[in-house]
């Protein structure tokens, strides 16, 4: 990671929606090849973060910027991972990956999909259509489809929140691998999950609300790669983790005052 680079800068960011106040105020850098964790309280703003990231709601007040570009609006150099997969079920496979590409009249990227159907384990299932999938299967055709498009920011909405224990570890597994090989990539990660945030990333920003504010921000100080064994024993872990608990803890009982 170039810790001199900003790739990603979010500016005094506030959203108002329906009338009620999501976000408040929010400043965040996600700097070059960084992975980024968001976690906190329900009802907290964070995946209103990620869209508003990916240029899909507007802004109350604040900016967005990937590199020098001001985000207004759904970019080709943002890719996002939605929570419930966000298939289309009449595509199979191969249609859905290819989706995004074609859109964009770039028909030439055959082996690209042909790679990531590989590296994902879906080649066998190519000409499958969603409602013949597993969880799992399905999710990895949403970050195919997401990373064909070799985008230089990842956005990630819970997405293995949908599938078993063990799914969602390989899962975890295979996103840091992608993301470790394409050092143009960056991400931001929602999770609910306190020991994923620590195993996936670089930094971790806990927010509470509403409305969202930045309550925490930590770096995660063990070596990679990791896996969930070793980020467990690393001699770091216990500690960070009370401390992200303890933000988040107190991010909850503002919420019930507020009850």
């Amino acid at each position: 990671m170039n810790a001199q680079k900003t790739k990603v800068a979010l500016d005094r960011l506030s959203v108002s929606l329906g009338g009620n106040h999501i976000l408040d105020g929010i400043s965040l850098t996600v700097e070059e090849h960084e992975l980024v964790c968001i976690i906190g309280t329900s009802g907290g703003g964070k995946t209103t973060l990620l869209r508003c990231v990916a240029g899909l709601l507007p802004l109350a007040e604040g900016s967005v910027h990937l590199g020098e570009e001001e985000i207004v609006g759904p970019t080709p150099r943002i890719s996002m991972v939605f929570q419930h997969f966000g298939l289309f079920p009449w595509k199979t496979v191969r249609a859905n990956v290819e989706y995004g590409l074609r859109v964009q009249g770039r028909t030439e990227h055959t082996d690209r999909v042909d790679k990531l159907l590989e590296i994902m384990n879906l080649t066998h299932a190519e000409h499958r259509y969603p409602h013949q999938l597993s969880g799992g299967m399905k999710q990895r055709v949403g970050i195919a489809r997401a990373l064909s498009m070799e985008p230089e920011l990842l956005l990630l909405d819970e997405p293995f929140s949908a599938v078993d224990a063990i799914t969602r570890e390989v899962l975890q597994n295979e996103v840091l691998q992608l993301w470790e090989r394409n050092k143009g990539m960056s991400a931001m990660l929602i999770t609910h999950d306190v020991d994923e945030a620590i195993l996936m990333a670089d930094r971790i920003v806990v927010i509470a609300g509403p409305p969202g504010r930045i309550a925490l921000e930590v770096p995660v100080p063990i070596p990679r790669p990791r896996t969930a064994r070793s980020v467990r024993s690393h001699e770091s872990y216990a500690d960070l983790r009370e401390q992200l608990w303890d933000a988040l803890q107190a991010g909850t009982d503002r919420v019930l005052e507020r009850t």
